[in-house]
């Protein structure tokens, strides 16, 4: 066991950092994450148009279409924000100008994406003649065009900078004017170019690179159940190891779990029942069913610790109660400590694997609706996936059972581990004594 920690940390752990920390791959996860505030406040609305009480539907009939419009703005256009977000921090990872390198990820994103369309015949109250956007294809569906467009527009950018292939404008000019002179001329070639591939070359990136990278949405956040106990596997592992396991398999997971819960979102306000939703194994899925208390569903543990005869495990509950009922789970990671530890990092790897299983199979049997909204991560388990299924009572249900079947297999290494801490504060009482 020895042999391999040291391995893991001298060969595994460097990769792990490096692949966390390239420029690329970080910038995809800032730009995304710089998402979340929208895609949140869009699923309340989606939740405000379901709520189960006799008669609410009547009474918003009327108004059905108006309360929908915030769910369209942010979840339905999500690429779009998101290829803004990428551009800038990829830009300021390179000491560019943020909002030019935001503005030119955008339009190449725009420009790569969607093919205006003529209508020659109107629809009376529907649409009228002329040329029309489709808003659909910004939607999370084009999130990978998304990426790719980004990261292409800003790379332009920063060679053509290094270059001096820029319009220099004389000094005593604003700055917020010089970057965007400085950027005329990049944009004009990521311009140029995304509009020949696009709408000459009749390429569409954003279909390519989807095709190519669909199979891996459908294993890791699809209906697997092997794709959603390895990533579960694998971001328990990672924190076992002492790195912040979503930091680790953000840049991976993150485009997929984005687009799998925007799927679901997009299906349930267009009518889809939550049970028949396109996805299983969302962030959500896991952040409500099975990271209970956090990653490794450690408020388990911290109850444990509560009980314990142990002063120091029993404060340390305490201090990491109230965080890990809104699912922080650090200060029980890094105090029992779960890192490094192969003690508990055996119930902290198991616990989530034989949940995860659970819930799979509830879902596929339809006693447990799909996910269908996005909420922040720090409101109570029950709470959430019950206003997460379409207010589904045995969603909550199941998050309480979950814990239970946690605190059963967390217990036999809870007590290994209070025996060895009772050893210690015995050996220090007598030492005390003596001294």
């Amino acid at each position: 066991m020895e042999k391999l920690l040291t391995w893991i940390d001298s060969k595994l752990m460097p990769v792990a950092y490096k692949l966390s920390n390239q420029r690329h791959m970080s910038s995809i996860r800032k730009g995304i994450v710089a998402t979340l505030p929208l895609t949140i406040v869009g699923s309340f609305f989606v939740i405000l148009l379901n709520i189960p009480i006799d008669g609410y539907a009547e009474f918003i009939a009327p108004y059905k279409s108006i309360i929908d419009v915030p769910f369209r703005f942010t979840v339905g256009i999500l690429a779009l924000y998101a290829s803004y977000g990428i551009g800038a921090a990829l830009s300021r990872s390179y000491e560019l100008d943020e909002v030019s390198g935001g503005m030119l990820a955008t339009v190449a994103f725009l420009i790569s994406s969607i093919v205006p369309v003529q209508v020659t015949e109107a629809v009376e109250g529907v649409i009228g003649t002329g040329r029309y956007l489709n808003i659909a294809n910004l939607s999370s569906s084009s999130l990978f065009g998304a990426i790719v467009a980004s990261i292409i527009a800003v790379e332009i950018y920063r060679i053509m900078k290094q270059r001096n292939i820029t319009i220099k404008m004389p000094d005593g000019v604003p700055p917020e004017v010089t970057n965007s002179f400085m950027a005329m001329t990049p944009a004009l070639v990521v311009i140029l170019l995304f509009w020949v591939i696009r709408h000459f070359l009749n390429f569409d990136i954003n279909s390519v690179i989807s095709s190519l990278l669909m199979p891996l949405k459908d294993i890791l956040a699809g209906n697997s159940l092997f794709g959603g106990l390895l990533t579960v596997f694998l971001i328990t592992f990672f924190w076992v190891l002492g790195i912040h396991g979503p930091a680790i398999m953000g840049p991976v997971i993150r485009p997929i779990w984005d687009m799998a819960i925007a799927e679901n979102m997009d299906a349930f306000a267009s009518g889809v029942a939550a049970t028949e939703l396109p996805n299983i194994f969302t962030e959500q899925f896991l952040q409500w069913f099975i990271w209970i208390g956090g990653a490794g569903a450690t408020l388990a543990l911290v109850v444990l610790f509560l009980t314990s005869k142990s002063k120091y495990l029993k404060t340390l509950g305490k201090l990491s109660f109230l965080p890990g009922l809104f699912n922080i789970n650090e200060p029980i990671i890094f105090g029992a400590p779960i890192v490094m530890n192969p003690i508990l990092a055996i119930p902290f790897i198991l616990a989530p694997m034989v949940i995860t299983t659970l819930s799979y199979f509830l879902t596929v049997s339809d006693f447990i609706p799909m996910l269908m909204a996005r909420l922040p991560f720090t409101i109570p388990g029950p709470i959430a996936a019950v206003m997460s299924t379409d207010w589904s009572l045995m969603a909550g249900a199941l998050v309480i059972v979950n814990f239970v079947i946690s605190v059963v297999i967390y217990y036999p290494f809870f007590k290994m581990v209070e025996k060895q801490q009772l050893e210690k504060e015995s050996e220090s009482d007598i030492k005390a004594e003596i001294a």
